[in-house]
């Protein structure tokens, strides 16, 4: 049965550390002071003199075990860039956050943690390579990918070295085999699972035409496969896919107007991140006043360069849940801690990884297999995640429930969108998706 954690990991860990430093009191002991030696007798003229005693030997000083006062190394690998650099920044910052945060504390055990980081630019081998170079520094787990195309390959040498490996929004299936127990999801599920909450929400506004516009790449053909499948027998028309290149060169013009003229009543863009905001602008004259699902790309991304065409238009599903006062919380630490403007899902994530993995430790030390077990016989409550934390036995999501917003004028709750005033109403928080199985 999975333990539940709440999170209490900064006090905790600041008790623990308290009972550490009382534990190495031993050092002060006293050593046994030797005994005086026998003073020998005096000569006389009748008898020998006798012989001096022997000094007694001191016993031994005790010596207290050493503490271990080396850094926890996590590693980060996520793209700074390239196509997903405004992900991988709220990744990298929000788990600085969390480091800074636990280290303000008193660490693990006395233990600072240390973040190594590595760009993966949004390219395969140069990600393996760097996971390697993390491995071989010490790290006991890594987290914090993006892009599908790197997730996948990267999984794979993971799962080779056991070493833990935490994806954010690297959703192909291609990421997980029945045999993987290193590799975790922490905010978006497999490509498979991400097609049911749009058709569901399209069912419930009686929506009968989608046209959905994919990436020319692993994540948008995996979603391109989900909608397809999803989508089939369901009453709902998806028309003919259109799988655009991605940017910067593209020019999603054919795109949008090929399923506006085929009649589309909402447009699906979540197979295709890099091209949410071009496709959002052009469906405002191409399409009309449709509705426009994004790809779990930072809201500020999107909505700052759209201003009011995304306002009642953009929606997106995210892990983040906005509404709550544990997010809000930690929006207002991570701004002030950051030069991002928005703390989008993605830092949300990349905080709750570092939380994660640090409360692993404490629990059962820095050993990579004994932190990859410890996760899958746990579930974590992580501050402003929309939902608990637990895995399969595969590592995908086992109680994936994203949230579903639209953009609003706002204003938004204060201090916690220094990107405008703008903010969310939410549509839908979906039900607990039906794990992928490989």
């Amino acid at each position: 049965m999975r333990r539940r954690s709440k999170f209490k990991v900064l006090g905790v860990m600041l008790a623990f550390a308290l009972v550490v430093a009382a534990c190495g009191d031993d050092d002060d002991a006293t050593p046994t002071t030797a005994a005086p030696a026998t003073t020998a007798a005096p000569a006389t003229t009748a008898a020998p003199a006798t012989t001096e005693a022997p000094a007694t030997t001191a016993a031994p000083a005790t010596t207290a075990a050493p503490v271990d006062t080396s850094p926890i190394k996590i590693g980060m690998l996520t793209d700074l860039t390239s196509t997903f650099t405004p992900w991988g920044v709220n990744v990298r910052d929000g788990m600085r956050l969390a480091v800074d945060e636990i280290n303000a504390a008193g660490g693990v055990g006395g233990r600072m943690l240390e973040l190594l980081e590595q760009d993966s630019e949004n390219d395969a081998d140069i990600g393996a390579d760097r996971f390697e170079r993390l491995v071989e520094d010490g790290v006991v787990a890594i987290g914090g990918t993006i892009s599908s195309g790197v997730g996948a390959p990267v999984a794979a040498v993971a799962e080779t070295l056991q070493v833990p490996y935490f994806l954010v929004k690297s959703g192909t299936q291609a990421a997980l085999t029945a045999d993987s127990r290193y590799t975790f999801r922490t905010c978006l599920p497999a490509a498979p699972m991400v097609a049911g909450p749009v058709l569901q929400y399209a069912q419930q506004q009686g929506i009968t035409n989608v046209g959905v516009i994919v990436a020319d790449y692993a994540w948008g053909q995996a979603v391109k496969s989900a909608v397809e499948n999803t989508f089939a027998g369901s009453g709902v028309d998806i028309g003919e896919i259109q799988v655009a290149p991605v940017p910067p060169t593209t020019d999603f013009t054919p795109f949008v107007r090929a399923v506006a003229d085929a009649g589309a009543e909402m447009i699906m863009a979540t197979g295709h991140p890099p091209g949410n905001a071009s496709i959002v602008t052009l469906s405002a004259d191409l399409a009309g006043n449709v509705p426009v699902t994004g790809a779990w790309t930072p809201p500020d991304l999107v909505v700052g360069g759209l201003q009011q065409l995304a306002i009642g238009r953009y929606s997106d599903f995210g892990c983040a849940d906005y509404f709550s006062d544990a997010y809000q919380d930690l929006a207002k630490r991570y701004l002030a801690f950051s030069d991002n403007q928005f703390m989008s899902d993605d830092a949300v994530a990349g905080y709750g990884i570092v939380m994660m993995v640090a409360e692993a430790v404490g629990a059962v030390g820095d050993d990579p297999t004994a932190i990859a077990e410890y996760m899958h016989a746990n579930s974590f409550e992580v501050p402003g995640h929309a939902y608990t934390l637990e895995w399969t036995e595969w590592g995908e999501l086992a109680e994936a429930r994203p949230i579903f917003t639209t953009v609003n004028e706002g204003p938004a709750p204060e201090g916690v969108n220094d990107a405008g005033d703008w903010w969310f109403d939410l549509l839908v928080q979906a039900e607990a998706l039906e794990p992928y199985v490989p």
